[in-house]
């Protein structure tokens, strides 16, 4: 079993930045994984994540300010988040393991971080 554990979450005012970490506990899959957030009464979305071929993919609202990243002989993908804004705010998770081949969406991935918290406020 596969398990993911995130860390670097924390409380920034607008314009920070963060760095969240995704560790591994074992190899997996190091070309469909990624990233996504929750903010409260909201669906879990993408944020970013890496596809088959190794391509980045970003949701528009993250483009220019986030950059996934990951050391695959440490087994830790990573989340630079600059120009934090508060609608950024929300529980940030990692994410592994394709179903079926698929790696874009919430529901195409079989193994999950606990979350961190990631708030923008003033």
């Amino acid at each position: 079993q596969v398990q993911l554990v995130e860390s670097g979450g924390d409380s920034v005012r607008p314009g920070g930045s963060l760095t969240l970490s995704c560790a591994a506990s074992e190899y997996y899959n190091n070309y469909c994984m990624g990233w996504f957030r929750q903010a409260p009464g909201k669906e879990r979305e993408r944020v970013a994540l890496f596809g088959w071929s190794g391509a980045t993919v970003y949701t528009d609202s993250v483009k220019g300010r986030f950059t996934i990243s990951k050391d695959n002989a440490k087994r830790t993908m990573y989340l630079q988040m600059n120009g934090l804004k508060p609608e950024d705010t929300g529980m940030y998770f990692c994410a592994a393991g394709s179903i079926g081949g698929y790696c874009d969406y919430t529901a195409d991935f079989r193994y999950w971080g606990q979350g961190t918290q990631v708030t923008v406020s003033a």
